[in-house]
């Protein structure tokens, strides 16, 4: 199992990662720098700053490593469609504020979706390559999440995700607007602007074909449980210009694929198999006995009593197996 030993020691010394999907919320206030910067993430997607070690790198994150409700996954058939397709009310405007934050690229935008009888407040968009979730085992290319936060202060947490695939005849006009000037924020911490944003396509390709729905958790730390996500059943269009451009700069940021919802924590399941003994093996009785061998082989034919035993109560008696000669295995 996890050592919560060490980890509680290595929470207690860390500071808390920041630029994780709650950016923006109140949860999490965005940092503004000196030089308008924004703060770069403290965790990344490899090595000992990826998502195997997320749980060590600070304070709050022990659920990344613990929760048995994580994100992203595997969308199958026990995953329903959403009863009600949220109203979704996202002004166009003319540019917004687009920067990057070394985990991501985000864009600070406002917006209201109606979900479930209550209203949240868009706080930004942001991306991941490849897509966190799955659908029937595939993945996409890129996908958005659409990060809103509950207006009654109860600081629920509704995220919107759309999937995208490679297209060579079409695209999607919001994201080739929004990643217009991407190569001016090359740099993590830096800040620009996007082109002009219009939300009608991604709306309406909602109202179309629905929404996947489930409770789940942060795709990145803290790992936070209780955050309901809606995610399209089909990927909008990217055409190849415009995810390149993406990729180029974003690089590789997607949390890998956690366990079912209510299943054990795939960190903790590897754990506990790392510091398991090995299975006690014993003798298969089956196992054919050699009668014969070369003259130049001397085979025993009685077990030997000097044999170190395996475990107590296991059946410590020698099998002789036959002889093969080299080759031949």
């Amino acid at each position: 199992m996890y050592t919560n030993a060490l980890l509680a020691i290595a929470l207690a010394i860390s500071p808390l990662a920041s630029a994780s999907c709650l950016h923006g919320t109140s949860l999490m206030k965005r940092e503004i720098q000196s030089g308008g910067k924004v703060k770069v993430a403290e965790f990344g997607y490899t090595g000992t700053l990826g998502p195997l070690n997320w749980a060590n790198l600070g304070t709050g994150n022990a659920q990344c490593a613990t929760s048995k409700v994580q994100s992203p996954i595997n969308i199958d058939s026990k995953i329903p469609l959403a009863k009600e397709i949220p109203v979704i009310d996202f002004p166009n405007v003319e540019a917004a504020e687009f920067e990057n934050l070394g985990s991501t690229v985000e864009v600070i935008v406002n917006g209201t979706t109606t979900f479930g009888g209550k209203e949240f407040g868009l706080k930004q968009y942001h991306f991941h390559t490849p897509s966190e979730h799955r659908i029937a085992e595939e993945y996409f290319p890129l996908e958005m999440h659409m990060v809103h936060e509950a207006k009654d202060g109860s600081g629920a947490i509704v995220v919107l995700a759309a999937t995208f695939d490679i297209s060579e005849t079409c695209t999607t006009d919001l994201l080739t607007q929004t990643v217009k000037n991407i190569k001016e924020i090359a740099v993590p911490g830096t800040v620009t602007e996007t082109g002009p944003l219009n939300f009608t396509q991604l709306v309406e390709h909602v109202k179309v074909n629905g929404l996947f729905q489930y409770e789940g958790s942060l795709t990145t730390p803290p790992c936070k449980e209780g955050v309901t996500f809606l995610i399209t059943q089909r990927p909008l269009p990217i055409n190849v210009a415009t995810y390149n451009a993406m990729k180029s700069v974003m690089k590789f940021n997607a949390r890998y694929t956690q366990n079912t919802p209510g299943e054990p924590n795939l960190i903790e399941i590897a754990a506990g198999g790392l510091s398991a003994p090995p299975a006690e093996s014993s003798t298969v009785s089956e196992a054919p006995v050699a009668t014969e061998a070369p003259a130049e082989t001397p085979v025993a034919t009685e077990p030997s009593t000097s044999a170190t035993p395996i475990a107590e109560g296991v059946d410590n008696t020698l099998v002789l197996k036959p002889v093969v000669a080299a080759g031949h295995q």
